[in-house]
């Protein structure tokens, strides 16, 4: 079986069912058409009892995944479509179906891997790394959110380090986010063709004990350098209550032997983010920390997502990234006047705009 979709190639190799991210020059970022083709390739791949596995792998050695497509979600918020908030559903749905797959799921990711892309790697169970992966979750540096259930799995990394990727937006390279759990294991890059053809010759049945057992046969350490050098300023600063704390933490820090020109980059970049996506990020991290399942992350960040669209922030960032590319956001939420909605406002649930539905 073989399903060209453009965007998403579907294809049967051996006993894998293969999903192909397709979109290169755009770093493979997604858009509702390439959301809806990846949820009709898993449906059919997971029903069908001669695949045994589903491999996710990306065209181009520059991105596994970039994110969502976040000029066209912002136009669409503009011109209150719906395409914006359809986005945002199925793809959760598809991450939701993707971390709950009866068969084993194997994520290769190679490049950026940044958003949108994240979500599609970070819940599965089977998480492969090359040496070339740089990971981030962006959103505050556009006045917007770590969503696809990054406030569920954040949360649950180790020395607050989640908490430091979700406040500071900054990337990560593939050790730390091995390190941190993101990844499983890193495979060199020139072991991934390997790694694939072992992985293709699965036979149906296989769990997932026997599907780790082929990948750490190709798989290699990695070393950590940001945690391993910076761990420790990490936990102190960022497990702190919220973004205010955190800074006067790092403030403190600049004069530190050994942290202070880390903690000095670390409060810029702080600075430089948007102190709306910085106060609501804190926010979900907590809510999330307390949260039971990834799901209910997942509504969660999904009534905050469409929130957003009708926040001046989010359309500046956008601006600032990908309209004007002047890479100078001048944020709303830093005006002396401006006061963030109550927090039950951007979660409230709203009539005519369903929440994702999971399961089925």
């Amino acid at each position: 079986m073989s399903e060209d979709q453009g965007t998403i190639v579907a294809s049967r190799e051996g006993g894998a069912g293969i999903v192909r991210l397709n979109r290169p020059r755009a770093l493979n970022a997604l858009d509702l058409g390439m959301v809806r083709a990846m949820r009709s390739a898993l449906r059919d791949f997971l029903a069908d009892p001669a695949v045994a596995l589903v491999i996710l792998e990306a065209e181009g050695e520059r991105a596994f995944c970039a994110g969502g497509d976040i000029r066209a979600v912002a136009a669409s918020g503009r011109a209150r479509d719906g395409i914006a908030e359809a986005f945002w559903r199925e793809e959760y749905e598809l991450i939701a179906h993707l971390a709950r797959a009866p068969k084993p799921v194997v994520a290769l990711a190679d490049g950026i891997v940044m958003g949108g892309g994240a979500g599609l790697v970070m819940h599965l169970r089977h998480r492969v790394a090359t040496e070339r992966v740089r990971f981030a979750m962006p959103e505050v540096g556009i006045g917007f959110l770590p969503d696809v259930g990054a406030t569920y799995r954040l949360p649950r990394l180790g020395g607050a380090f989640g908490c430091y990727l979700g406040l500071t937006g900054e990337t990560v390279e593939a050790g730390d986010a091995l390190a941190a759990g993101l990844f499983d294991r890193c495979v060199p890059s020139d072991r991934t063709a390997a790694l694939r053809a072992a992985l293709v010759a699965v036979e149906p049945g296989a769990d997932g004990a026997a599907v780790d057992e082929v990948i750490a046969a190709y798989a290699a350490p990695l070393g950590a350098p940001l945690q391993e050098r910076h761990g420790e300023a990490i936990a102190a600063a960022f497990g702190r209550e919220d973004p205010c704390a955190i800074e006067a933490a790092l403030s403190a820090m600049t004069d530190d032997a050994n942290h202070g020109d880390f903690a000095a980059r670390t409060l810029a970049a702080m600075r430089a983010r948007s102190p709306w996506s910085m106060g609501l990020t804190n926010a979900l991290l907590k809510a999330g920390a307390d949260s039971g399942t990834l799901e209910e992350c997942l509504v969660r960040e999904f009534r905050a997502a469409c929130h957003c669209l009708r926040v001046a922030d989010f359309h500046e960032g956008v601006r600032a990234a990908v309209i004007d590319k002047d890479r100078n956001p001048i944020w709303p939420s830093r005006e002396a006047d401006w006061r963030a909605p109550p927090l039950s406002d951007v979660l409230a649930e709203h009539p005519g705009r369903p929440d994702p539905v999971f399961g089925g």
